[in-house]
């Protein structure tokens, strides 16, 4: 009986109530079909107690890469093979609240994945992303996976340059620019689920908060869950406005130039590398 009240005290966390309502946003905008995507949220110790006994552990997960700079860190994560449609109805099934060991070697089951599954099959791409993210921002929280739908569609018929795509994305949509002044990062294609995509993706989170996967989805970071997403949705809304244009024939007739994208840099205090303007 006392397990049942605790169990029922985490659905009521705002940071798994929180996972629960994006995870189906996701997948009502068509961007996580079947069980694609994957998100991580790191958590601090006063916001798990509350919910949890954290002395109570109830399995403990091999991880295959050291992550000692994350030690004894919480994450609430999505699970492996779970559907962001059935997070909402099932979310002690589809989630698990983890936190690293000491020796950065496993991770701690404290509540869910209550069926035996195991964490997202991206682990490795989101805790090393994460380790990068935290050396650049110590109030970096989420690390958020998706399959936007336009973004994939533009890296089919765009050259995959970093410099080449930012610019195309800035030049869709004033605020494109102001939300993310870095650009985005873009990978070659790799095969999914490995250590050493997470090492590339995670390189990449060096210098962007978005990470392109070519042909299959994207990777963005933020302090929420909500600016995660938030970035995401602008370069999916970004992508979509490109390929509505580039439908028509003869393509766009005008973009936002150069001189426009350093007068919003300028209004808006963003400072983006030099290397976008030609």
């Amino acid at each position: 009986m006392a397990e049942e009240i605790k169990r029922q005290s985490v659905l009521n966390a705002p940071f798994v109530k929180n996972m629960m309502n994006t995870t189906y946003d996701m997948w009502k905008l068509g961007w996580d079909e079947l069980n694609g995507g994957n998100i991580s949220s790191l958590l601090t110790e006063e916001e798990v107690s509350p919910y949890l006994d954290i002395t109570y552990v109830l399995r403990t997960i091999e991880l295959d890469f050291p992550v000692v700079e994350l030690a004894g860190k919480y994450f609430l994560v999505t699970g492996s093979g779970k559907y962001f449609r059935k997070v909402i109805e099932n979310p002690e099934e589809c989630l698990a609240l983890l936190r690293v060991t000491a020796d950065g070697k496993n991770v701690e089951v404290f509540w869910g994945l209550s069926d035996g599954g195991r964490p997202t099959s991206e682990l490795a791409s989101h805790f090393m992303s994460h380790i990068e993210r935290l050396k650049h921002d110590p109030n970096h929280r989420v690390i958020m996976h998706t399959h936007a739908t336009n973004l994939i569609a533009m890296t089919f018929t765009h050259d995959l340059d970093e410099v080449s795509f930012t610019r195309t994305l800035w030049q869709m949509c004033t605020e494109c620019l102001v939300v993310f002044p870095e650009g985005v990062g873009i990978l070659p294609w790799m095969v999914p689920g490995t250590s050493e995509i997470g090492r590339e993706t995670a390189k990449k989170m060096n210098e962007f908060r978005l990470a392109v996967w070519p042909h299959h989805g994207i990777f963005g970071a933020g302090k929420s869950i909500d600016e995660a997403f938030g970035l995401i949705e602008t370069v999916e809304k970004a992508a979509k406005v490109y390929n509505l244009v580039h439908a028509h024939q003869g393509g766009a007739k005008q973009v936002i130039t150069d001189q426009q994208l350093l007068d919003l840099a300028k209004a808006f205090h963003v400072n983006p590398p030099k290397r976008y303007f030609l």
